[in-house]
């Protein structure tokens, strides 16, 4: 198992969310974590008021972690509306209102990862027209990203999960990635590989690391079935692991399990306490 050769952080939005936001990167570091990855903190405020971005960021400072990765906004996570850029109308105009709030978050505490949900696909709404609106909003985030030192990624969800969501395979996720830097010519679009995600789509992981590695600008996992931590699911975590080390990837791999019916601090008994450190 190759666990204790990986860099690792904690999704700070599935992963202690029995505490409030703010106690949260203090739990996480007492832990033994060094890094912590956010989705967008606030659901219902693409722009929330400064002093709430100022209390976050002196919770991750006061802490001692890095924050390492940051959805931009994208509505209810988790939950079957997730993702915005793609929705005409009210929430896209609230992703892109969000674009340079949560690039500034991200290069104020050297964050270098902006995760954009694509978005579901909308009845009455012509598919084609939603592409374009999702292309047009992707070539704004890339640019933001880019002014920030960060890269963009874009991440493929599952169908059982999100049926209406159209990026549900990593090949629709790399052909995405690949319009985006088309467009931009920035080259900072990267696949943001979820290992749980795409087991649920019956993917072929061992093949999706050995094609797309390359691409890959991130690593989430969780065990499938039940998106619980390594070794409640069936899935050959640690082996995978090892083949995207083997292949070339020296990123993070976020934890975005569920802790299930305990506390968060004690769903990490499957990592060695020397190996949460991120080095």
């Amino acid at each position: 198992m190759g666990f204790a050769d990986q860099r690792f952080n904690v999704n700070l939005s599935i992963l202690f969310t029995e505490l409030p936001l703010l106690e949260r990167p203090a739990a996480a570091a007492a832990a033994g974590f060094t890094a912590v990855e956010l989705w967008w903190p606030w659901v219902d405020a693409p722009t929330p008021e400064q002093s709430e971005l100022d209390a976050l960021k002196k919770a991750i400072e006061d802490a001692g972690v890095q924050l390492t990765g940051l959805n931009f906004y994208a509505g209810q996570l988790p939950g079957p509306d997730r993702g915005a850029l793609s929705v005409p109308g009210e929430e896209s105009d609230k992703f892109r209102a969000n674009i340079d709030i949560a690039a500034d978050f991200a290069l104020s505490l050297g964050c270098k990862a902006l995760n954009a949900l694509y978005g579901n696909r909308v009845d009455g709404v012509d598919p084609a027209v939603q592409d374009e609106l999702a292309l047009q909003n992707l070539v704004l985030a890339a640019r933001a990203a880019d002014r920030v030192g960060a890269i963009l990624l874009i991440e493929a969800l599952n169908k059982p999960e999100s049926p209406l969501c159209p990026i549900v395979s990593a090949p629709k996720a790399i052909e995405i990635v690949d319009k985006v830097n088309a467009a931009t010519g920035l080259g900072n679009a990267k696949f943001l590989m979820d290992l749980y995600h795409l087991s649920m789509n019956g993917e072929d992981l061992p093949a999706v690391i050995e094609q797309y590695t390359a691409k890959t600008g991130h690593v989430q996992i969780a065990d499938n079935p039940g998106r619980g931590a390594p070794g409640t699911g069936s899935l050959p975590l640690g082996e995978l692991l090892d083949q995207l080390a083997k292949t070339g990837y020296e990123g993070y791999v976020g934890l975005e399990y569920k802790p299930g019916d305990k506390p968060s601090a004690e769903a990490f008994d499957w990592l060695p306490a020397a190996a949460r450190a991120a080095r």
